[in-house]
C-alpha cells in the first residue's frame, strides 16, 4: 500500500519544480507515484485501486470540492493540498474533519514533506487495520523464537523436507508465521475473549450493529450449534425452519429437544418461498404443539434468512409476532445486509432490541465477504448469560484456533466500515442489476429461445423486490404482502421448459446441461434446479467474471442451436459413458431428460413431496442414540415406506430436507419417496446425471442405500 496519486499543478516553475523534487523523495521513501490526467481519472483510480494511500493536489485548482468527492469513496484517505502565500483558505469546521493536510510550495523541502507523508500514511494504515489483525501483524514482524505449538515453528519445519518446501513456497512465509499458538499471550484468547480477541469482537459488534459478537472458526455449522446448545435446554420444544441447514439437524441429534417444523412455501421451479406469515401466529403454533407428542410451548425458534435462493424476510414482523424467548436467524448467505439501505428491516440485527427477547444472527463471513473458509460470526441483541453462553461456545470451539481465520473475519468487518464498505456492497448490487438487465435485453433481441431471469419485469432501480400476492413472476400461491423480498445479488437464470405456473412445455433445456457446459469452461454454478441456475454476485465478482458467465451462457445457446455432438460439446460428460453418448447430439439429450421430467410431472411431484411431512416416530436425538448403539441397517431407497430414517435425507436440487432423522415415510407422505425416486431415475437413464442425495449412498451398480432403524427395534 504505497501508491500516491499526484494531480499535476499549473505549468509554472514555482509549482512544478517542488512537485518534481517531492516525486523523487517519495520514490526514495518507497512510494510509487502516479499522475491521473484529470479529476475524473483520479476518482476512477481511487475507486479501482485500493492500494492508493494518499492524494496530492493543488488547493487553488481543486479546493474542497475534490476533497468531498474523494471522501465519498474513502473518508479515511489522507489528502495533501499544496498552497502558496496567496491561496484562499476557505475551510469550514466540517471540512476540517477530513484527513486533510496542507503544504506550501517550496524548493528543498521535499525530504521533510516525504517524511510527513510517510508518517501520515502509517497513521492511515494503523487507523484502517482492525485490532487483532494489527496485533498479529506486529507479532509476525517481531519474529520471536517460540518453543510451543504449532510444530512447524513459523514454517521452518517445512524447509527441512523436499515436499515441505513445496508447501512453504505455495502458501508463503507470512501465512505460516501467522499460524501461531494460543500460548502467545499478547494476542489474548479467543476462548476467554481477552486482549486483541476481545477488541476484535467488540469491533465486529459495532460494525454489524450488534450488542455482542463472537468469531467462530469452524463455520456457521458450528455457530448454529453454539446458539442452539445455549438456547434450547434438553426436553424443551423448538421451532425449526424445515428449510434448515443440516447443521441444525445435527444440533437436534446432539441435544434432546422436540422439534416443531415451520414449513416454507415452494414453487414449481423448486425455489423456496419462505415460511408464510400464518405459521408464525400463536394459533398456528398452538395447533402444532397439540399435535406433537411431548411438545410444550417452544422456547426458541430458528429461521433461515435468506433462503438458499436469495429470499429475505421482513424480520420485524417475525421478531414482533413469534412468542418465544429467543429467535435465531441463520443468515449464513447474507453477511452484508447491514451495509446497504435496500436491506433495512430484512436482517436479524436490523432495528432496536425487542424487549423480553434475545435475537441471534449467525453469518458465514467467508461465503460472500472476503474471509478465509470457516470464518463465521454470531451476533446478539438482548440480555443473555454470557458465562453460560461461553460454555456452549467453548464446547464447540477448538483450543487451537487458526489465527489467520480469526483475523480474516475481523478484516472482512473492517472492509465494510464507512464509505469504502458501502461502496463495495453497492458495486455488488449494481453489477448484479446490470447483469440482469443484459439478460433481459438479449432475450428481447434474440431470435428463438434465450434465458430468462427470475425477477419482476420492472427492475430499473436497485432494491429488494417484494413477492406481492398479485404478481405472477415468482410462482408462489398465496404469498403474503410485505413479507418476502428477492435479494438482487442472488441471480436465478431460467432455461426453457417450464413457465412460472409450473406448466411444462413441449420442449425444454434442463439446467443441468448448461451447468455442465459452464463447468467445463471454468464457471461454477452455485445451485442447479430442473430449469434454473443460481449465481451469487458477491463483492469478489468483477466485470471480467460477469462477462465470462455471459459468454458461457451465449456459447451454450450457440452450440445448442447448432445441435453439436455431446462428445464435442460436453467431453467430460461423454467420458462418463462413451458408448451411451457416442452418437448423441445435445438436443436429443436435452429432450430426453425433459421428456423424463414431463413423464413424472416433476413440478406437481415436487409440490406434493413437501405438502405432507413424514411422520415423526422419535426425535432426531433419540434416533441418533439408536444409531450409536448399532440399531440400524441399510435398505434400498425404494423400500423406505414404513421404515424410520436414521439420517437426514436431502436431495440437491432443491437442497431442502425431505426426511429428518427419526421420521417415517407413510402412505400419506408417499409423494416424498416418489420425488426421490424420480430424481434417482434421471441418473439411471442418463449417465453423469446422478442426483446428489445427502443421507443416501450411491453404489457402483447405481442403487441408492439409506440407513434406517432395524425392523425388530421398531417393532419391539
Amino acid at each position: 500500500m504505497n501508491i500516491i496519486a499526484i494531480m499535476r499543478p499549473e505549468g509554472v516553475y514555482y509549482k512544478d519544480e517542488p512537485i518534481r523534487e517531492l516525486d523523487a523523495a517519495l520514490n526514495v521513501a518507497g512510494f510509487k507515484t502516479i499522475y491521473p490526467r484529470d479529476k475524473a481519472d483520479l476518482l476512477k483510480l481511487i475507486e479501482s485501486n485500493a492500494r492508493i494511500c494518499g492524494v496530492i493536489f493543488d488547493w487553488d485548482l481543486h479546493s474542497t470540492e475534490l476533497c468531498v468527492e474523494i471522501n465519498e469513496l474513502n473518508e479515511y484517505l489522507p489528502l495533501y493540498a499544496f498552497i502558496n502565500t496567496h491561496s484562499t483558505m476557505d475551510v469550514s469546521v466540517h471540512d476540517m474533519r477530513m484527513v486533510l493536510y496542507f503544504f506550501e510550495y517550496a524548493l528543498n523541502a521535499s525530504e521533510d514533506i516525504a517524511k510527513r507523508i510517510r508518517q501520515y500514511t502509517d497513521e492511515y494504515i494503523d487507523q484502517i487495520t482492525p485490532p487483532l489483525t494489527k496485533a498479529l501483524f506486529n507479532y509476525v514482524e517481531e519474529g520471536k523464537y517460540t518453543f510451543c505449538t504449532p510444530g512447524h515453528m513459523a514454517g521452518t519445519a517445512f524447509l527441512k523436507s523436499p515436499v515441505g518446501t513445496l508447501f512453504y513456497d505455495f502458501f508463503g512465509a507470512k501465512t505460516l508465521k501467522a499460524d501461531v499458538s494460543i500460548s502467545v499471550t499478547e494476542l489474548g484468547s479467543l476462548l476467554d475473549h481477552t486482549g486483541p480477541h476481545l477488541e476484535a469482537e467488540e469491533y465486529i459488534a459495532r460494525t454489524f450493529g450488534a450488542e455482542q459478537s463472537y468469531i467462530v472458526t469452524n463455520g456457521t455449522s458450528t455457530a448454529n450449534k453454539i446458539v442452539g446448545m445455549y438456547s434450547a435446554p434438553a426436553g424443551s420444544t423448538v421451532l425449526i425452519d424445515r428449510n434448515c441447514h443440516k447443521s441444525l439437524a445435527h444440533l437436534m441429534m446432539m441435544t434432546n429437544i422436540v422439534p416443531i417444523y415451520l414449513r416454507p412455501l415452494r414453487n414449481a421451479y423448486g425455489i423456496l418461498g419462505g415460511i408464510p406469515q400464518r405459521e408464525f401466529t400463536r394459533d398456528s403454533i398452538a395447533a402444532k404443539v397439540a399435535q406433537t407428542e411431548n411438545a410444550t410451548w417452544p422456547v426458541h425458534a430458528v429461521i433461515t434468512n435468506s433462503t438458499y435462493d436469495g429470499l429475505l424476510y421482513n424480520t420485524d414482523y417475525i421478531k414482533n409476532t413469534l412468542e418465544v424467548a429467543s429467535i435465531h436467524f441463520d443468515s449464513a448467505w447474507v453477511p452484508y445486509t447491514n451495509f446497504h439501505p435496500i436491506y433495512d428491516g430484512k436482517s436479524g440485527m436490523s432495528g432496536d432490541r425487542i424487549e423480553g427477547k434475545v435475537i441471534y444472527e449467525t453469518q458465514s463471513t467467508h461465503k460472500l465477504l472476503a474471509a478465509f473458509s470457516q470464518a463465521s460470526m454470531i451476533h446478539i441483541k438482548g440480555d443473555y448469560n454470557e458465562s453460560t453462553f461461553n460454555e456452549a461456545y467453548m464446547m464447540h470451539t477448538t483450543t487451537s484456533p487458526n489465527y489467520g481465520i480469526v483475523a480474516s473475519a475481523e478484516t472482512a468487518a473492517a472492509m465494510l466500515r464507512g464509505n469504502p464498505g458501502r461502496r463495495l456492497i453497492n458495486r455488488s448490487v449494481e453489477r448484479a442489476l446490470h447483469f440482469r438487465k443484459e439478460i433481459q435485453r438479449l432475450r428481447e433481441e434474440t431470435d428463438g429461445w434465450f434465458y430468462d431471469v427470475w425477477q419482476p419485469e420492472d427492475i430499473d432501480e436497485a432494491e429488494c423486490w417484494p413477492l406481492n400476492p398479485d404478481d405472477n413472476w415468482h410462482g408462489f400461491a398465496n404469498a403474503d404482502t410485505d413479507h418476502m423480498y428477492l435479494d438482487p445479488i442472488k441471480v436465478t437464470i431460467l432455461t426453457p421448459g417450464m413457465d412460472e405456473t409450473g406448466k411444462l412445455e413441449g420442449e425444454g433445456i434442463p439446467a443441468a446441461l448448461v451447468a455442465k457446459f459452464l463447468d467445463e469452461r471454468g464457471v461454477v454454478v452455485e445451485k442447479t434446479g430442473p430449469y434454473n441456475l443460481l449465481f451469487l454476485f458477491s463483492i469478489g465478482i468483477d466485470k471480467t467474471k460477469s462477462m465470462s458467465l455471459m459468454r458461457g451462457l451465449t456459447d451454450f445457446k450457440r452450440a445448442y442451436d447448432l445441435n453439436l455432438r455431446v462428445k464435442n460439446m460436453l467431453p467430460d460428460l461423454y467420458a462418463e459413458d462413451p458408448d451411451f453418448y457416442r452418437h448423441m447430439r445435445i438436443q436429443d439429450l436435452a429432450q430426453g431428460i425433459h421428456r423424463l421430467i414431463v413423464h413424472h410431472d416433476l413440478p406437481s411431484l415436487m409440490l406434493k413431496a413437501f405438502d405432507v411431512l413424514p411422520e415423526m416416530k422419535m426425535t432426531p436425538y433419540e434416533m441418533f442414540q439408536h444409531q450409536v448403539r448399532g440399531n440400524i441397517e441399510e435398505c434400498e431407497i425404494d423400500q423406505l415406506v414404513g421404515k424410520v430414517a436414521a439420517n437426514m435425507i436431502l436431495p440437491y436440487p432443491p437442497g431442502v430436507p425431505v426426511v429428518m432423522p427419526g421420521e417415517m415415510i407413510t402412505q400419506e407422505s408417499r409423494a416424498v419417496l416418489d420425488f426421490l425416486l424420480m430424481l434417482c431415475s434421471i441418473g439411471e437413464h442418463f449417465p453423469g446425471f446422478e442426483t446428489d442425495i445427502h443421507g443416501a449412498k450411491l453404489t457402483e451398480d447405481g442403487r441408492y442405500l439409506v440407513k434406517v432403524l432395524k425392523t425388530e427395534v421398531l417393532n419391539a
